[in-house]
């Protein structure tokens, strides 16, 4: 329950701090008092969004701070995962700097407004006549029920598990396009992957063929001057070897008379030696060339194909064949991966579809449990507040798709009348209805929910007399279990209150305030009989006044 707000330089607040006790508190006002100009700086501490309108002084700070008592309402769990400060009475402090900028703080630890707003769920639920209207939304009347037939818990594991359904079914999908979208090229890699592979290219294959051609292609030449060459080496009187002896004989004679003829004379040898290994050289030469045509042809055949692959994928070398064939081979190979992924994913998607199911199924038994139970409990509650004749039929339609909150659709007629049909609510139902028809599910919800306030902003609309007494009695009663604040310009409802605080507006040097303040007892019987004579409070005014309070 909130215990203390305090509010600086918002709107026309210049400086406000109060106090709140647990019940049932009123809070009321004239009209412009500045009621809203609270619950709108209450909705700053709750996550809502600012800006510089905000600030009654552009040149300072607004600031505003609650304070919570939380001891019962099992939270550490929501700090722990924030990694927050616990304290039991947490403080919730927001503050909007002239230049825009805005910060927030729990237990002065900053957080952003997604944590904020994630806190206020378990703190405050602000009830206004927006809400009233959201109640003919199929989404809030779901929550209503689900809360009534305890599926949160079921409704969450769902949710989970919808998610990773979903994720699932999308993964899926992308890749059964990616299948069609590859079996279309399939066949023709298919067919270029086997060209490579039946050509069995080896790295560096390609300069080897090509010499091997060469020497094939021209073995007569090649043989023809091996064997010219070997004739002029080794004649047997004039050849180049039998000339290199004669010169190294020669030198050998005069190598001792000097170092420079003993060099000479090693350098020849070192020839002699060397062009005999030539010549032994070339004759392993001559004897090895054979004039094969079959291998020339086989060779030629290899080249040709090599060159037809180079053409046809634009390249230059084996090599970038090679890495073609293996792109392809990938490419082959992730299809047949994708088969496997479709296969384990459908699979899988099939087993999330029939727990899904079971959970949906669930689902839709509580509800259905719930609702009549949801049914008699309106009606009881509604005939008190004026509606004797009021009617609810409420239907599940099961649906064959997985809503966020399972598989049902839902059809919430009403009729308040005999003999009037059964219609949708926002377009049967009066302001004054809808109103009653909100007070009753809030009461209701009241039995189930550990909400610690909630906060009715002029839920009184269309209704007074005997049936706003009733309406105050109905959020005394559940202020036994909550804490309850009531916006209201009935008296009726604003005597029923524990505690009554008044909005109203000040001037002081021409510049107007809005200031809250806690009634005393004799104040609350000037404000009750204000609220029911106007200004000019008669006597008989305020002696209903203290017939109300009493």
């Amino acid at each position: 329950m909130i215990t203390s707000l305090s509010i600086k330089n918002y709107a026309l607040i210049e400086k406000l701090s109060i106090d709140f006790s647990k019940g049932f508190s009123i809070i009321t006002g004239e009209t412009g008092a500045g009621k809203s100009i609270i619950l709108g700086a209450l909705g700053l501490v709750l996550g809502k969004r600012a800006d510089l309108t905000s600030l009654k002084n552009k040149e300072e700070k607004c600031v505003i701070e609650a304070q919570f008592e939380i001891s019962k309402y099992n939270l550490k769990s929501f700090f722990e995962a924030n990694d927050l400060d616990y304290e039991d009475e947490t403080i919730i402090r927001r503050e909007i700097l002239p230049s825009g900028k805005s910060r927030a703080f729990i237990n002065d630890s900053p957080v952003n407004l997604q944590e904020l707003q994630e806190l206020s769920v378990f703190l405050i639920d602000i009830h206004s006549q927006q809400q009233t209207q959201e109640l003919s939304d199929e989404g809030v009347q779901f929550k209503i029920i689900d809360a009534i037939a305890n599926n949160t818990e079921v409704i969450s594991s769902y949710q989970k598990l919808l998610k990773t359904y979903k994720s699932e079914k999308s993964k899926l999908n992308a890749l059964l396009k990616k299948q069609s979208d590859a079996g279309k090229e399939q066949e023709y890699n298919t067919f270029l992957l086997n060209e490579l592979v039946v050509a069995k290219l080896k790295s560096g294959e390609q300069e080897e063929l090509e010499a091997d051609f060469e020497k094939l292609n021209n073995v007569e030449i090649i043989k023809e001057s091996i064997d010219k060459s070997l004739i002029i080496a080794n004649e047997e009187q004039f050849g180049v070897f039998h000339n290199l002896n004669e010169i190294k004989a020669s030198l050998q004679k005069i190598a001792p008379f000097s170092s420079e003829y003993q060099v000479l004379f090693e350098r020849i040898t070192s020839l002699t030696i060397e062009f005999d290994d030539v010549s032994r050289e070339l004759q392993n030469c001559s004897e090895k060339l054979l004039n094969d045509p079959t291998q020339l042809e086989f060779i030629s055949q290899k080249l040709q194909l090599i060159y037809n692959l180079q053409k046809k994928h634009q390249v230059t070398t084996v090599d970038e064949l090679l890495q073609i064939q293996a792109d392809l081979e990938n490419s082959v190979l992730e299809l047949g991966n994708i088969e496997e992924e479709i296969a384990s994913l459908t699979n899988s998607i099939d087993i999330k579809t029939q727990e899904l199911d079971a959970f949906a199924a669930t689902i839709h038994q509580n509800r259905n449990i719930a609702i009549p139970v949801l049914s008699a409990r309106l009606i009881a509650i509604l005939e008190t507040l004026g509606m004797p004749n009021v009617r609810f039929n409420i239907e599940l339609l099961p649906s064959e798709t997985y809503f966020q909150n399972g598989k049902d659709e839902l059809q919430f007629l009403f009729s308040a009348n005999k003999g009037t049909d059964f219609g949708l609510l926002k377009k049967v139902a009066s302001g004054g209805e809808m109103s009653r028809i909100m007070l009753a599910v809030k009461a209701i919800l009241a039995q189930y929910s550990k909400l610690p306030t909630l906060i009715f902003d002029e839920i009184d609309t269309g209704v007074s007399g005997e049936i706003a007494i009733r309406m105050g009695e109905i959020m005394k009663e559940m202020s036994a279990t909550m804490q309850i604040f009531a916006i209201t310009h009935l008296p009726q409802i604003a005597a029923k209150g524990e505690s009554h605080f008044k909005v109203f507006k000040s001037t002081i040097d021409d510049d107007t305030q809005s200031e809250l303040k806690l009634l005393s007892k004799d104040e609350r019987v000037v404000e009750i009989a204000q609220m029911l004579s106007g200004a000019n409070i008669s006597d008989s005014a305020l002696n209903h006044a203290k017939e109300l309070l009493n």
